[in-house]
């Protein structure tokens, strides 16, 4: 049986609006060879999205007691951020290390085995 594991894509600050249609192009070349992989290797994706630049982003803090402090990005402590992210299964933590070293990425990636809740404790 497969375990679900959630990779975060990690890049230095982006704007995909000032991506040329090549550039474009190119970084979904990479982004489709390893949704391929994950397929070749009889697993599946099942969920990936990119995300808008930090300066669309919300950071919401909540404080006791007090209502939740919402601060709009990008924000001055950031140094690198999360872009994307994909949700895939694996068969051993091997192949999903192997398979999201396949993930192209200016920066790095982040890779979680998805914790399964057992809500009948």
């Amino acid at each position: 049986m497969s375990d679900e594991y959630v990779l975060l894509i990690h890049e230095p600050d982006w704007d995909p609006d000032s991506m040329t249609p090549d550039e474009w192009r190119e970084e979904m070349t990479g982004h489709q060879a390893f949704q391929d992989a994950v397929v070749a290797a009889g697993e599946r994706i099942l969920a990936t999205s990119a995300l808008q630049p930090i300066a669309k982003a919300t950071k919401i803090t909540p404080r006791a007691g007090e209502a939740p402090l919402i601060s709009d990005g990008p924000f001055s402590e950031t140094r690198e951020v999360v872009t994307g992210f994909y949700s895939f299964t694996a068969s051993t933590p091997e192949q999903a290390r192997e398979l999201a070293a396949l993930v192209p990425t200016g920066g790095w990636v982040e890779l979680y085995p998805v914790l399964v809740l057992d809500l009948d404790r």
